[in-house]
């Protein structure tokens, strides 16, 4: 019985721990990669570090993006933050 009352708390902590970091953070990377997956030419997006532009092309790895005075720019496909859209 007193093994009970020592293993029950931390199973309750590891509980807690899974339900409000872990599968939240999860749900997210879930998310990020279907949208990564899902990508087309001509999305608008922005990168991780702030760039607006529209996809140009894409293959596995890497991406094309026009910038505002069509610049065409690579970046790695992991660098898309969000499309954007409308």
């Amino acid at each position: 019985m007193e093994m009970l009352g020592t293993i029950l708390p931390l199973v309750l902590m590891f509980a807690i721990f899974y339900f409000l970091l872990i599968r939240p953070q999860q749900k997210q990377q879930k998310a990020v990669r279907e949208m990564q997956n899902n990508l087309q030419k001509g999305d608008k997006i922005i990168t991780i570090g702030g760039l607006h532009g529209i996809l140009d092309s894409i293959d596995e790895d890497k991406i094309v993006l026009k910038v505002g005075d069509g610049t065409r720019m690579t970046f790695d496909r992991r660098s898309i933050r969000e499309v954007v859209k409308g």
